[in-house]
């Protein structure tokens, strides 16, 4: 059975309809599971659990992969790449989440946004928020990271916002000779540019894709966009 938004979008709604209705928030939860088909919120996160579109890519995934996860705000860009990380590390791999966007308990709040425990991972999971990130960084600092290790770099358009950093397709072709050396696993969220128009199309791809400076998004070996509940995902040919 296909959920009618993400969790995300349906815990929000609950929260909503708690404070409108004035009624607990398991209540509001409980209704909401109801309006999708099941008895109660606990059946629905576990049939969500099972059937989350990460779980499926994360598959198609492999070793040097150059990998680009784009959307609009608020349509799970962020979330997604973390539920990507999730399995990795449900594989036995480890995972890195390098962002100039959020703080590391932003980041680890996220985890319960997609209803993750992040203590579970302790030993697999790093979070890196610093000024100074940028491909040379994450170069050095994955240096001794071990074959099938997934990095995310959130996001794509934040890298060369520093004068004083490489030209963005400049750290792009160092990240995608750096995974391929290493056996990596390079995931970029990406920014969607405002003409993007879900009445025309159902996912941005990437002609959509916001690009400040310019880059080859032939790049990429992989895309995964994301708008409401599509998710459409592309390997390159």
């Amino acid at each position: 059975m296909r959920l009618s938004a993400p969790i995300y979008h349906l815990k929000r709604k609950a929260k909503r309809l708690s404070r409108e209705e004035g009624i607990p928030l398991h209540d509001a939860l409980d209704r909401i599971a109801t309006t999708e088909g099941f008895s109660a919120w606990s059946m629905l996160v576990a049939k969500a659990a099972a059937i989350t579109p990460a779980n499926r890519l994360f598959p198609q995934f492999r070793p040097g992969d150059l990998v680009l996860v784009g959307a609009r705000p608020g349509q799970g860009k962020t979330l997604m790449s973390l539920e990507l990380a999730v399995e990795a590390m449900r594989s036995g791999h480890r995972a890195a989440f390098f962002s100039l966007e959020y703080t590391e308990k932003d980041v680890l709040e996220r985890f319960q946004a997609i209803g993750v425990n992040p203590a579970q991972f302790h030993e697999l999971f790093a979070v890196d928020c610093s000024d100074a990130i940028n491909a040379d960084y994450v170069v050095k600092e994955m240096a001794a990271a071990p074959r099938g290790t997934f990095v995310v770099i959130d996001y794509l358009q934040l890298l060369d916002q520093r004068r004083e950093n490489p030209d963005l397709s400049v750290q792009v072709r160092a990240l995608k000779s750096f995974a391929r050396d290493k056996g990596l696993i390079v995931v970029f969220v990406s920014q969607i540019d405002r003409s993007y128009d879900p009445a025309v199309k159902p996912c941005p791809d990437l002609g959509d894709v916001r690009l400040p400076n310019p880059l080859d998004l032939k790049l990429f070996d992989k895309t995964c966009f994301l708008n409401n509940s599509e998710v459409q995902f592309r390997a390159a040919s």
